[in-house]
């Protein structure tokens, strides 16, 4: 393919796009390039399909490259290392859109590889990886029903942004990915402030329109460039098949549809399968695949046409109806806050840590340069299905329904300047039967009720699903989808939020796309169902615990001169050392002045607080310091009141009673009480020890008094 450049008004930017002198050998090949941002997309396809598989083999890859940023790993063998949780993010981003393309009986195995070759930290190259993917894909023999763009919009100063930049999306209020097709939206993703659901469908919309611009320009190039589909064996099962199975199977399948006990469903299902398989093994040697493909379909059918026929579920529920929930806080004694979330079968245990400034982690990846402070991990172990298997470290399904939680509780917690701690979550699926995700929000957000966060507001989530008949206009859309409905539905529609609004967002489609009206009922029926699951939480916590768990650290903070931070450090990090040393707390300190110190003891916090008081205040006139004397001379002794800062007890001042030599009432070394009386113009401080004992010993006089209740 010669090279061929095309170029599109991206919204007030330029969006190019190159091809032919590139990865030649890949089957379709992409370069995009916004601003000084650019990232190669690839698609290769195997020759033959995958064989022994009942699945569509597709891996969708996105790779960061640290030069990109002209930066050097960190790691030690100075290379790129597994991919940052963006990285996954966006793999997951890419997948999604494309994957429901392709032809339902293809099995040939399909990798898309999204490479950025440069970035200028202010075009956000994920989108341009999902549409160049839809490109790549485009342009080769490998059928996809495409093409798809992507765009992002964001709210900024309460308006609605088209292809905001990352600076941009720092500060606003939504952040919403959308990608789809000409005809319709097939994938969202969102984190939002509380946005109404009427400004999600206007994000949506213009989302939409901008999606049908870049769709536009990429069929531009498919018509110059396209190649026909390639052939390939079909997986398909046979008509003959799939009709001797529907003979078999006959009204069994709707008994299984209405058998609302799960447990004994699952029996009724495998043993009618089993005869099935037993059945027809004679009648067609070698395709047991086929016959039990053929048999998952008959179940599906008959359980897609209860819903849309008869508005009856797999568990009896109606379709806007949500499942029993119970809850639980305070369920671990030692942790910061904790609570249990249960709906139906599927359970959330959700843990909350509060650390100190130094427990954030740094975000090590190609965007603008950040620390975090809110984290939210999720594991899902094989015994919340029944499974036994080995455990592994978070996969990508892990990282995204963890960061999708992690959208939804972020969006209300308060502001760093006031609630100076690190907050990370832990959500371990103890049981699930759909909407896992939705749960951990619930339970996230009341673990961080439970230990005394200030949150903005309760959060919860929903899983909504979508049953379609094809060909006619029947529709029903279900509330808090289980299993069998995700996995026989058309559709996975994620909704978080407080009473308030939505705080995020993910909709996967599985078919062509989404009837607008259908969307918004969606919205709606998804706002309902949210309040409902708010109030049940309430029944346990409705709001913040105002004291935090007694194990919890307190930070302390106070502000001083910049310019004192060196001498909170001193020479080497000696001071800071030793102020950690004799008080136990942890101390951080920020560029601007901001000095954050946390210790679950109070006393030692004001320990900290006066040393750190005394390192970095000026001295005052009137004050009272407890100093250490440093110097002693015929006519006074010299006493450092703070770190590097001496005054002079003249001999007078030292004692009320007349005083023959200074030895004789203190000697180097001696901590002593001392009031400053003077500071002269040059700067020079004098202090006195008597006015001291004297102003003390008042002090206490009238605390005594009023304690005794003396007279008035």
């Amino acid at each position: 393919m010669a090279y061929t450049k095309f170029e599109l008004d991206y919204f007030g930017k330029t969006l190019t796009v190159e091809t032919g002198h590139i990865a030649q050998q890949a089957d379709g090949a992409v370069m995009l390039r916004v601003g000084d941002t650019v990232v190669l997309v690839t698609a290769v396809a195997s020759k033959t399909p995958r064989e022994g598989i009942d699945f569509f083999p597709l891996t969708c890859d996105y790779e960061e490259k640290l030069y990109a940023a002209g930066r050097i790993p960190g790691s030690f063998p100075r290379r790129e290392g597994r991919p940052s949780e963006a990285a996954t993010l966006t793999c997951r981003m890419i997948d999604r859109p494309m994957r429901p393309l392709f032809p339902k009986d293809f099995r040939n195995d399909v990798q898309i590889v999204a490479t950025v070759l440069s970035t200028d930290q202010e075009n956000d190259p994920t989108t341009l990886a999902v549409t160049g993917a839809s490109l790549a894909l485009a342009i080769s023999a490998i059928p996809h029903a495409g093409p798809v763009g992507c765009i992002r919009v964001g709210m900024i100063g309460g308006q609605l942004v088209l292809n905001p930049t990352l600076k941009q999306l720092a500060g606003g209020d939504l952040d919403l990915v959308v990608a789809g097709t000409a005809n319709a939206i097939s994938m969202v993703e969102a984190g939002a402030k509380q946005v109404s659901e009427d400004v999600m469908l206007q994000a949506l919309r213009m989302a939409h329109d901008a999606v049908k611009h870049i769709v536009e320009f990429e069929a531009s190039i498919v018509a110059q460039l396209g190649k026909p589909d390639m052939e390939y064996p079909s997986s398909a099962v046979s008509p003959e098949v799939a009709a001797a199975v529907a003979e078999l199977v006959g009204e069994r399948a709707n008994s299984i549809a209405h058998n609302f006990d799960r447990s004994a469903c699952k029996e009724e299902q495998s043993n009618l399968k089993a005869e099935v398989l037993a059945q027809l093994e004679e009648r067609f040697p070698g395709q047991q695949a086929e016959v039990a493909k053929a048999f998952d379909a008959e179940v599906k059918k008959a359980v897609r046409n209860a819903i849309l026929n008869e508005g009856v579920r797999p568990d009896g529920r109606k379709t806007g109806e949500i499942r029993p929930i119970w809850t639980q806080v305070s369920v671990l004694p030692r942790c910061h806050g904790s609570a249990i979330f249960t709906r139906g079968e599927t359970q959330a245990l959700s843990v909350v840590t509060l650390g100190a400034a130094n427990d954030q982690q740094k975000i090590d990846g190609l965007g603008l340069e950040e620390w975090k402070r809110f984290m939210h991990h999720y594991n899902f172990p094989p015994y919340s299905t029944g499974e036994a298997r080995p455990l592994r470290t978070a996969g990508r399904r892990e990282i995204g329904h963890g960061h999708l939680a992690e959208m939804a509780v972020h969006n209300v917690m308060p502001a760093d300047e006031d609630f100076p701690y690190v907050v990370r979550i832990v959500s371990e699926i103890l049981s699930s039967n759909g909407s896992s995700s939705m749960a951990s929000v619930c339970g996230s957000s009341m673990a961080l009720m439970d230990a005394g966060v200030p949150i903005e507001a309760p959060v919860a989530g929903i899983a909504m699903g979508l049953i379609t008949e094809e060909g006619t206009d029947k529709a029903a859309i279900l509330s808090d989808i289980q299993g069998m409905e995700d996995a026989l539905g058309d559709m996975d529609f994620k909704v978080a939020g407080s009473a308030k609004g939505i705080t995020a967002l993910q909709m996967d489609m599985k078919i062509k796309g989404l009837d607008w009206s259908l969307l918004e009922q969606a919205l709606e029926q998804a706002r309902q169902g949210r309040l409902h699951i708010l109030g049940k939480m309430a029944e346990t916590l409705g709001a913040s615990r105002e004291e935090m768990s007694p194990f919890a650290p307190r930070i302390e903070t106070i502000e001083i001169n910049p310019d004192k931070i060196r001498d909170i450090i001193g020479p080497g990090g000696k001071m800071i050392r030793k102020i950690v040393d004799e008080t136990g707390c942890q101390i951080d300190i920020e560029d601007d002045g901001r000095v954050f110190i946390s210790s679950a003891n109070a006393a030692s916090r004001e320990q900290a607080v006066a040393m750190i008081r005394d390192l970095t205040e000026d001295i005052e006139i009137g004050r009272i310091y407890k100093g250490r004397v440093a110097r002693l001379m015929s006519f006074g002794a010299f006493v450092e009141i703070a770190p590097k800062k001496e005054g002079l007890v003249r001999i007078g001042n030292l004692a009320e009673h007349r005083v023959e030599k200074v030895e004789d009432v203190v000697g180097i070394g001696d901590e002593i009480m001392v009031k400053v009386i003077e500071i002269d113009d040059r700067g020079r401080v004098n202090l006195s020890r008597k006015d001291a004992i004297r102003e003390l010993q008042a002090t206490q006089a009238q605390a005594a008094g009023a304690g005794s209740g003396g007279p008035a």
